[in-house]
């Protein structure tokens, strides 16, 4: 059963001017296995965590580092959830994640669907 959706989508060069305007915003969004990726890997991935935070609900005291998107052996994106985002999944029963993300241009969108 569907527990919830969230999409959302980046656009990579505003998103690139705001990790240089403000250089701690890459540390206190990314883990450090994700901060060395290019920026439309980073914007992606940004726009995955944003779909996530929706798809719960927009939990309050939600830390970005407590998700990480990874890529399985096959190339596709995996979520892997700890501290405050794996506790408010729980709380919603979600046993199971969905993700997917694409570039187009100057352009990064993810979607996300959690299952009960």
């Amino acid at each position: 059963m569907i527990a919830g959706i969230g999409v959302d989508i980046v656009d990579v060069p505003r998103f690139g001017r705001q990790l240089e305007k403000t250089p701690r915003l890459k540390e206190r969004l990314f883990t450090a296995e994700e901060r060395d990726l290019p920026l439309r890997s980073l914007a992606a991935r940004f726009a995955a965590k944003e779909a996530i935070a929706k798809a719960l609900g927009g939990p309050a005291g939600m830390n970005w580092q407590d998700c990480t998107i990874r890529k399985d052996e096959a190339g596709d994106p995996q979520i892997h959830n700890t501290g405050s985002v794996a506790e408010a999944s729980e709380q919603r029963g979600i046993t199971s994640w969905h993700l997917t993300m694409s570039h187009d241009g100057d352009m990064a969108i993810a979607m996300v669907v959690a299952e009960r």
